[in-house]
């Protein structure tokens, strides 16, 4: 029970409020940026207008890179889940040891600057003969969104007593049976989570998807650098508004599907 002053506990939220303003309020600037009816981004706006919006959905470029986008965000999303379950399950199944130095190595994306492992991929992707490709981008995704996999479903992993995988295998049920009725419904709040984070991960970089991406496999991230760096116009804005929309719906999605399995009987 918190007993603080209630002078303490109206000063401790408003600071909280004034950080987190500090924090959120910069990003959400993009978004009256993208209704500006000028050709410069002016804030505030000094005219609202949609044109912007319309040139985006009309502009072949950038609705191909959007689609890239969301197709990498797809492919590495289903990956980084199916290989990052089995890592979180394996690391669960092997002594403290092993568990730590191979955590140590899933980790590694993480702790790695983006540039140093964009550079590795990029040489790797070279002699592979997939610079340029598509595939080259979602493998690349998938190193940085793997370890976001395996701490969400590790997590969730904590929850499962390992009393009921005993008892679901003493009844004759195979292992598979064991992982789709008793694992999965307890890890799936997990497996949300780190799905989320993968898609989102992948659908914000930029960095590896300079590297890596040709002029097919262009993204999103990598046309508003080149339209950033070559002519500052609300279109980008629009770009980034449309990353924030779609990041807030799937924070929503994800926490209601949480909400929705844990309240689900067993």
């Amino acid at each position: 029970m918190n007993t603080a002053p209630l002078p303490v506990r109206i000063a401790a939220h408003a600071f909280a409020g004034l950080v987190l303003a500090f924090l959120v309020l910069p990003i959400l600037a993009v978004v009256p940026a993208s209704f500006n009816k000028a050709s410069f981004i002016y804030l505030p706006p000094k005219a609202l207008a949609w044109r912007w919006y319309q040139s985006f959905f009309a502009d072949t470029e950038w609705m191909t890179t959007l689609i890239n986008s969301l197709e990498v965000a797809v492919m590495v999303t289903l990956l980084s889940v199916a290989l990052g379950t089995a890592a979180a399950l394996g690391l669960e199944r092997i002594g403290r040891r092993w568990r730590t130095l191979l955590a140590g190595l899933f980790m590694a994306p993480m702790i790695v600057p983006v540039i140093i492992t964009g550079v590795a991929l990029y040489r790797t992707a070279i002699g592979l003969q997939l610079s340029g490709t598509i595939w080259a981008v979602v493998l690349g995704h998938t190193v940085l969104a793997l370890p976001l996999v395996v701490i969400n479903v590790g997590i969730s992993l904590r929850s499962v007593d390992p009393n009921w995988l005993r008892a679901a295998t003493g009844l004759g049920a195979s292992p598979w049976t064991v992982f789709r009725t008793v694992t999965l419904p307890n890890i799936l709040p997990g497996l949300i989570g780190g799905a989320v984070f993968a898609f989102l991960t992948s659908f914000d970089e930029v960095v590896l998807s300079i590297f890596l991406a040709g002029h097919q496999g262009k993204t999103l991230p990598v046309k508003m650098w080149e339209a950033i760096r070559i002519e500052l116009t609300p279109e980008a804005a629009v770009a980034a508004t449309m990353m924030i929309l779609l990041a807030v719906v799937l924070f929503v999605a994800a926490r209601l599907a949480t909400r929705k399995s844990k309240d689900a009987p067993r």
